[in-house]
């Protein structure tokens, strides 16, 4: 069975940062592109990054470049994105993803599994 779990989501201050992780299991970890969305109250669930099996490539939403970083730890089955300068509009439940798609597919939401989500809310 497969299970991606999201944790490290809270209550932060604008300008602050947070790391949210994704322990994964029940499938081949290193052979599976992984990435993060994003469901804001009242709007539709949004891409916010993705990243290859290897760690090389990675693709981020114009809204998140150059404060977020996604990250993955193939031995530890785990994902990761390092949220920094964070405002309110980032405001939303996180949800880790996993898909075997091209990397285009996947940012386009077409990935085979998705968590339960973890709340980040930033406060002005």
């Amino acid at each position: 069975q497969v299970q991606l779990v999201e944790s490290g989501g809270g209550l932060v201050q604008a300008g602050g940062s947070l790391r949210l992780s994704c322990a994964v299991s029940g499938l081949t970890f290193s052979a599976t592109g992984m990435g993060w969305f994003r469901q804001a109250p009242g709007k539709e669930r949004e891409f916010v990054a993705v990243i290859s099996t290897s760690g090389v490539l990675r693709s981020y939403a114009n809204s998140v470049k150059g404060r977020f970083t996604i990250s993955r730890d193939n031995a530890k089955n785990t994902l990761y994105l390092q949220m920094n300068s964070l405002k309110s509009e980032d405001t939303a439940v996180y949800y880790c993803a996993a898909g075997t798609d091209t990397l285009s597919r996947l940012i386009g939401g077409g990935m085979d599994y998705w968590g339960k989500g973890t709340l980040v809310t930033v406060s002005s």
